[in-house]
């Protein structure tokens, strides 16, 4: 069987370096995306997988990260991994709210410069349980200018995935589009953080509540080989390989198009109308 290229986006370290691991055993053609130099090309000579390298932060970087992988002429499955919860409200480069552009913005634009390679493919989005918890998303304050708090925006940017993983299946229905949450796993997650997640992660409690970086990926890798339609779902939101119930606003179809539409604006891009998917 001719090996599939599968895309890791956060493959440096935690859930992306443990799926990657899982799927380079298995003789997958893995591409590794990552922001740490020395991390991501430690793990590209150990798996003999090739690299890119991209902080979402930056936007140019983005664009520069999909034109380096348009040099592959397929992509049979595209993780967007990548992800952060911040501290203090901070600005990107690119004039956004640091969060909401590196869990949001960056995959959004990634997959739309990736569209033309993705027809039959799957994408795969990591969001997070704090999409239920903690969003309070409000699409005339995308940027949380007015109630900014680190878990709030990390909540928003998560349910922004799902809204995403949404939208895409609706407008691109040759393309498998599907999110899920990781679980609680040990990871530096939240080390930059100001969040009470940092305590969770970064403290002895971690041992307790924390579940291997090797689970997640599992999981990850679980949407990777299933077979949409049969296995799991398109479009929907998955925990412990389980579909669950999303946020209530993630089954708005009119908030998922207008975030779609006004994600299309911050970026530069022409919205596409695709075909809706069959009912």
């Amino acid at each position: 069987m001719t090996p599939r290229t599968i895309v890791i986006t956060g493959a440096s370290d935690g859930v992306g370096a443990a799926a990657a691991r899982i799927l380079a055993e298995r003789d997958e053609r893995v591409v590794l995306v990552g922001r740490s130099p020395d991390k991501t090309r430690a793990l590209a000579r150990e798996l003999d997988a090739p690299a890119h390298l991209a902080d979402f932060a930056d936007l140019a970087q983005v664009r520069r990260l999909a034109e380096e992988l348009r040099a592959y002429p397929r992509i049979d499955v595209l993780a967007n991994n990548a992800g952060a919860i911040m501290g203090a409200r901070r600005v990107t480069r690119d004039g956004f709210e640091a969060t909401f552009q590196v869990n949001h913005l960056a995959p959004f634009l990634l997959t739309h410069l990736l569209i033309d390679r993705l027809e039959g493919a799957k994408v795969v989005q990591t969001s997070s349980a704090a999409a239920r918890r903690f969003a309070r998303l409000d699409l005339e304050d995308l940027q949380n200018e007015r109630h900014y708090s680190p878990n709030r925006a990390y909540g928003d940017a998560k349910l922004a995935n799902i809204l995403f993983t949404v939208e895409l299946h609706r407008r691109y229905p040759g393309v498998a589009a599907v999110a899920f949450h990781p679980g609680m796993i040990a990871t530096s997650f939240a080390a930059g953080s100001s969040s009470w997640f940092r305590w969770v992660y970064r403290t002895p409690l971690a041992r307790l509540v924390l579940e291997p970086p090797a689970r997640g990926g599992e999981r990850l890798v679980w949407l990777v080989d299933g077979t949409p339609g049969r296995d799991w779902t398109p479009g929907a939101y998955y925990e412990k390989n389980l579909e669950a119930v999303p946020p209530p606003l993630a089954a708005d179809p009119d908030v998922a198009r207008a975030l779609w539409d006004r994600s299309a604006a911050l970026v530069g891009l022409t919205t596409r109308e695709g075909p809706r998917s069959p009912a």
